[in-house]
């Protein structure tokens, strides 16, 4: 039995979306090395008639599909009978926007499940019974809400001490400290006489990190000024 800090389960329509997110790359070095488990659930093999529908039309009428409860419930307290887990995470369009902060509190947990929608949505009873956290990556729609799940899953698993072996290039990334990432240079310095800027050759740590510092601020003022807004500020 693995000793893996952290456990996600994914339940899903379409988990081929999701096999080279979770073999591939850091999450799938994670995985190798027992830092996080990954599974994932098929709805499909949670359906109760033998063509394996989980979806039906929505009462009232109206386009697409929804996700029938039974299979999800079926799904969720199966697991839920194995293990306690810390969150039941819907990924749908018109939850919380993620943010950074959010996939460094869900890095510190034991056991996920994430929920992906699909077609029109869920059956809203699943949402208030089951879910208890909802989570949209962006103000958009993708195809399904296994794409969703690999952004939020690589985002938290990098996360976890020993995934990534420079730990300190993961507090250094965007957003890490509210702000967005300083201008990046590396070998030659000069380059079709572009030239690297003198300060990140002087050596003098000091002087880089205040460089470094006011170039993250004056590229969050420019790019994103809502992330200089704090609680309270009109």
């Amino acid at each position: 039995m693995s000793d893996a800090r952290l456990r996600i389960d994914i339940v899903c329509v379409v988990p081929q979306v999701l096999t080279s997110v979770i073999s591939t790359s850091i999450v799938g070095r994670a995985c190798e090395k027992g830092h996080v488990d990954i599974v994932l659930h098929n709805l499909h093999d949670y359906a109760t008639d033998r063509y394996r529908h989980i979806d039906d039309t929505p009462y009232g009428g109206g386009a697409g599909m929804i996700i029938q409860c039974e299979p999800v419930f079926a799904c969720i307290e199966a697991l839920k009978n194995e293990r306690t887990y810390d969150e039941v995470i819907y990924l749908c369009p018109d939850g919380e926007v993620l943010t950074q902060s959010t996939c460094n509190t869900l890095s510190l947990s034991t056991n996920l499940i994430l929920l992906c929608g699909h077609y029109k949505g869920i059956d809203q009873r699943i949402r208030d019974v089951l879910v208890t956290r909802e989570i949209s990556i962006g103000d958009y729609v993708v195809t399904g809400g296994e794409i969703a799940a690999g952004v939020l899953t690589d985002a938290i698993v990098r996360l976890i001490p020993g995934v990534v072996s420079d730990a300190e290039s993961v507090l250094e990334d965007s957003f890490m400290h509210g702000l967005l990432d300083a201008p990046m240079y590396t070998k030659p310095a000069l380059f079709r006489e572009m030239p690297v800027p003198d300060v990140l050759l002087s050596g003098n740590h000091a002087h880089i990190r205040a460089w470094r510092q006011e170039q993250s601020l004056a590229k969050t003022t420019q790019r994103r000024p809502d992330l200089l807004i704090k609680d309270g500020d009109e």
